[in-house]
């Protein structure tokens, strides 16, 4: 019999290691690695869907064959939610012998989220069960019940007779329970909270997540179950133990936003069923998490153009939607001048303010630099850098990009493109899609790179800028 024996993981990064150390030596985080206790012959023969690794269908040891004899793929089926925005992260629903983790902030509203996504299901037919590990039955019929109304529950029909309740933490009681009642899709919040009663390790250690996600994983694929499951992110905002879920599961999906205000968003970090650039947007209410269908409803009706504010059409998945990049700068200390960026790359704000300072010849090396995107979007393309750019030197000089607010005559002013470290502003993809989303929310005048005025709808005015000279000199 083989010897079971100790590795320490690093909960961070997942590399292991035979000797505990303070500090991770592959990603440098401090306090990380936990003990696990390993079985050498527990890597042999694995439980899989289709029989044991190495085993093809119908128990046969699997055979290389050329690809060109492979039989073809079909397409994968979909269990749509309800919920349109969730369903476009995932790439039109969940797929039956899938797992998702969704990952977020505590009191972010994922359990609201997946209970709605529940409620739905559930309305529509499908048999769901919701595994809760932080809350009792009780609790959770109340949250039910004051989610209904926005879930597409009648008024006065009572909750669905489909979506079954079940408060438990152990795994082998869970998995009973689902192979009992033969649901189609399984929801596990959280599975930090979930263990296997056979191994020592505490619920939430590195040993029991593995353990647990994997079960969970070779379960879903033999019964053809969806299963979600819930989990919180460490104090870094990354989820916990992520090196040792994401690998696998086929979906990574994290819910992201401030408790403190409305809008939410749900985008995808890992897909094996869809494109990861899309996102989901949401407003938090009373009710519940309601749908933002118009990506224009990101842009307040009530903006207004001035100084250190830009408006930027970014492109995500499908979609366009109007971000708002602001910039603030205050006089700060030659040497130690802070750069805080909020929603936008911070290696990207500090090669803009390098440009700026070359270029532009603004003297910003004594200056605090703050940029943040307003409506909880995190902005990363290159597309934005003209817009941030340009909220870092209005907000300098304290001149605005001029016009009126939004919807008011002459419309606002947006800007899209990429600053080159020259200076230049360089094309960016897609220009037209953005140009007729910026069109279309009764924005009058863009800043574009050169041949902007070829992709522009009719009544949108085009100014295209070849340098970020030039781009500063449409400044109020």
């Amino acid at each position: 019999m083989a010897r079971a024996r100790s590795q320490f993981v690093c909960s961070a990064c997942g590399s292991s290691f035979p000797k505990w150390q303070g500090r991770c030596p592959d990603c440098g985080a401090w306090d990380t690695l936990e003990e696990a206790r390993v079985d050498a012959s527990s890597a042999k023969d694995a439980p899989r869907a289709g029989g044991g690794a190495g085993v093809g269908a119908g128990g046969n040891p699997a055979e290389a064959r050329p690809i060109g004899e492979v039989g073809e793929a079909t397409e994968a089926e979909r269990l749509p939610s309800g919920i349109a925005e969730f369903d476009r992260v995932l790439g039109a629903g969940l797929v039956p012998g899938s797992a998702v983790l969704v990952g977020g902030d505590p009191g972010i509203g994922k359990s609201t989220l997946m209970l709605q996504a529940a409620l739905r299901l559930a309305v529509g037919g499908t048999r769901v069960l919701y595994a809760t590990s932080e809350e009792s039955a009780a609790q959770l019929r109340m949250r039910a019940e004051r989610l209904a109304p926005a879930s597409g529950v009648a008024e006065g029909g009572g909750l669905p007779a489909e979506l079954f309740a079940l408060a438990d933490t152990n795994l082998a009681r869970i998995t009973e329970q689902a192979r009992r009642l033969k649901p189609r899709v399984v929801v596990i919040d959280s599975i930090q909270m979930v263990y296997r009663g056979d191994l020592e390790a505490a619920p939430g250690s590195v040993t029991q997540l593995r353990a647990c996600t994997l079960e969970l994983v070779y379960a879903a694929k033999e019964a053809g179950w969806a299963v979600v499951l819930v989990g919180h992110v460490t104090k870094a905002g990354t989820l916990a133990g992520p090196k040792l879920l994401e690998h696998m599961v086929d979906a990574v999906l994290t819910f992201e936003g401030d408790r403190y205000h409305a809008h939410r968003v749900v985008r995808a970090v890992k897909n094996r069923f869809g494109n990861t650039l899309e996102v989901g947007l949401f407003h938090m209410t009373g009710a519940g998490l309601e749908e933002v269908a118009d990506a224009g409803g990101l842009l307040a009706e009530t903006y207004q153009a001035g100084p250190g504010s830009v408006v930027c059409p970014v492109l995500t998945g499908s979609r366009c939607l109007m971000v708002e990049l602001q910039a603030l700068t205050a006089t700060g200390f030659l040497g130690s001048a802070k750069r805080k960026a909020a929603g936008v790359d911070g290696n990207r704000l500090a090669m803009l303010i390098a440009v700026l300072e070359k270029r532009a010849e603004l003297r910003l090396a004594d200056q605090d630099v703050f940029t943040s995107s307003v409506g909880g979007m995190k902005v990363t393309e290159p597309a934005s850098d003209l817009a941030l750019a340009m909220a870092i030197a209005g907000a300098h000089l304290n001149r605005g990009v001029g016009g009126p607010g939004r919807g008011g005559e002459g419309g606002a002013v947006a800007a899209v493109g990429e600053i080159g470290l020259g200076g230049e502003v360089r094309h960016v993809a897609q220009l037209d899609r953005r140009l007729a989303e910026a069109g279309r929310l009764g924005f009058g005048k863009v800043l574009t790179p050169k041949g902007g005025k070829k992709a522009a709808p009719r009544g949108l005015e085009i100014v295209e800028v070849g340098s970020i000279e030039a781009a500063l000199a449409q400044l109020d």
